[in-house]
């Protein structure tokens, strides 16, 4: 590993070093997102060395080739990031989202909802505490921190379009889509509303 990297020259060493700290910080890579188009291709281009170097910290990468979607993987309980309430459900509904778009949309095409969408999916939960405008900008900051989203627009308007990236499907799965729903129902179910 190491004597792959020292064959580096110093541009791609620091791209190695600015990819693993992407990674690390944001578990997801999307090729399609602008900030992360470099990230993906150079990760492609030396994933044997991104391999060997996650192994010795307990890492695994995924990749998903078909949506240009990459994941860390390593679920120890010191590296989980606990969601509140109103941020699992968001995460929950845009992933519901996702795959309801997903038939209605070409390969090429974004996945597009706005804010207006999840409110109308959250008000259908009939859940009694109403998504309120600080729970929703700071939940939309999350995902999108974490590359699984992209804004474009003000969040706190009704029309703000929101872009649900391909690292959706890594985040939560497709065979999980049943369990996601079940787990949205569960939740408001907690609420004491059914």
């Amino acid at each position: 590993m190491f004597s792959t990297y020292e064959t580096m020259n110093t541009t791609q060493q620091n791209q190695f070093r600015d990819t693993a700290n992407k990674l690390l910080a944001n578990t997801f890579l999307c090729r399609d997102k602008k900030d992360n188009k470099e990230n993906y291709y150079f990760l492609m281009s030396y994933k044997d060395l991104f391999d060997e170097f996650f192994k010795i910290l307990g890492y695994e990468i995924l990749i998903d080739t078909a949506s240009g979607s990459v994941m860390l993987d390593g679920a120890s309980a010191s590296n989980t990031l606990k969601l509140k309430r109103d941020e699992s459900v968001i995460l929950l509904i845009l992933r519901l989202l996702y795959h309801e778009k997903a038939k209605d949309t070409s390969l090429n095409d974004n996945i597009v909802c706005t804010v207006a969408d999840i409110h109308t999916k959250y008000d259908y939960l009939q859940i009694k505490r109403k998504l309120n405008k600080t729970d929703l900008v700071s939940a939309i900051r999350l995902l999108r921190r974490y590359n699984l989203i992209e804004v474009t627009g003000d969040v706190t308007s009704s029309a703000c379009r929101i872009v649900i990236l391909p690292t959706m499907l890594m985040a939560i799965k497709s065979e999980d889509i049943n369990d996601v729903y079940q787990t949205i129902m569960r939740i408001a179910s907690e609420e004491g509303d059914k």
